[in-house]
């Protein structure tokens, strides 16, 4: 069961692809994409990160973080993040901490869920199942922040 809309976001410290310390924190004040996907350079996964690197022109153009997060190593995600030219970091929850935390927890991989989480870190949005496209996921979360 993913965490319900109104719950606050657990507060996460990871490193991204290059290695940078990322924290929740460092996203107070702004909207967040904080999405969990299974496995990097899959085809449903390569899908959807490519539909957030398309809009991600957007995305920053209206101020939103968009976060990448699977169980793979930082490794993995310069290898996918070079192939694919991802402009946004992936973040290596390799312990699985995160993906406990959010509830998306699926043997050793991350559920394909993705949580918005607003300015004052409340989870205001989640997309899960029938409601998550992998090719038009990045437009459909742009159209539904507004």
């Amino acid at each position: 069961m993913t965490l319900p809309v109104g719950t606050a976001a657990p507060a996460f410290t990871a490193r991204d692809t290059n290695g940078n310390l990322v924290k929740l924190s460092d996203f107070a004040g702004k909207t967040l994409v904080l999405y969990f996907y299974p496995k990097d350079d899959t085809p449903g996964c390569t899908k959807e990160a490519c539909s957030f690197r398309d809009s991600y022109s957007e995305f920053r153009n209206k101020d939103i973080g968009v976060l990448g997060v699977s169980r793979d190593d930082e490794a993995s995600h310069q290898q996918f993040t070079q192939k694919f030219n991802l402009p946004f970091p992936l973040l290596a929850d390799t312990d699985g901490a995160i993906t406990k935390a959010y509830d998306v927890e699926k043997g050793t991989y991350s559920k394909r869920v993705t949580y918005i989480i607003d300015a004052i870190g409340k989870i205001s949005q989640v997309y899960e199942g029938d409601n998550l496209n992998t090719e038009t996921h990045g437009p459909d979360i742009l159209a539904a922040i507004h």
